[in-house]
């Protein structure tokens, strides 16, 4: 999930760059909710103790 939020990024700064704004905010913000699923769903697996070494 977070190769996805990158990826996202990645077309968000690509699009931003060439001047097309509404698709690079869309793609940002794509890339912004999956970062941060990425962290609640890494938080849940700490929490439970399905990651160990934290």
């Amino acid at each position: 999930m977070l190769y996805y939020a990158a990826v996202f990024l990645v077309i968000a700064l690509i699009a931003g760059f060439l001047g097309f704004g509404g698709i690079a905010g869309t793609a940002a913000g794509i890339a912004k909710f999956l970062f941060f699923l990425f962290l609640i769903f890494l938080l849940a697996a700490i929490l439970t103790g399905v990651v160990r070494g934290f």
